[in-house]
């Protein structure tokens, strides 16, 4: 038994690892990583109060990362997943743009000043998260078949021959 577990580890791994290659994966990797760092520089700064939206966005992160890699998004289907990242990233890019304009209007402390700036580029990356999930750009509207000239002649004639 643990020989077949050990045969089939490989595959597993290479299922759940093939996620964090595709560019959804490395958004939410980048986004944990960013709101890491912000974090640790609000940590180091005087007022840490602005750290918590840190926090709650690397965690939402991390467990939609692990959701995504582990494939358990399909088979929790009662949760409208393309909605719900969107409005993940949406709000934070929002909640991220105004917590920096508000630190650095404040301008007091060196590593204050650095969160402010990785917030900025936190609102970016969130935002251009926000633009690449919203769902509605991913449904595809198929045209509706045309009917050419002579396919239209065929049909009148068809109809006027039966009367």
């Amino acid at each position: 038994m643990a020989d077949s577990e050990r045969l089939s580890a490989p595959g597993c791994w290479l299922a759940c690892t093939s996620f964090s290659r595709t560019k959804k994966g490395i958004l939410l990797f980048a986004e944990i990583i960013l709101c890491l760092v912000i974090l640790i520089c609000f940590s180091a700064s005087t007022t840490s109060a602005y750290s918590s939206l840190s926090v709650i966005e690397m965690i939402i992160a991390a467990v939609l990362f692990v959701l995504y890699m582990c494939d358990m998004h399909s088979k929790i289907s009662f949760i409208n997943w393309p909605w719900t990242d969107f409005f993940r990233s949406l709000s934070a890019a929002i909640l991220y743009l105004i917590t920096s304009i508000v630190v650095l209007v404040d301008g007091r402390g060196g590593s204050k000043i650095v969160a402010g700036i990785l917030g900025i580029l936190a609102t970016l990356l969130f935002g251009y998260d926000a633009y690449i999930t919203f769902p509605l750009k991913q449904q595809r509207h198929t045209a509706a078949p045309t009917v050419t000239p002579q396919m239209a002649r065929d049909h009148l004639s068809a109809i006027s021959a039966t009367y």
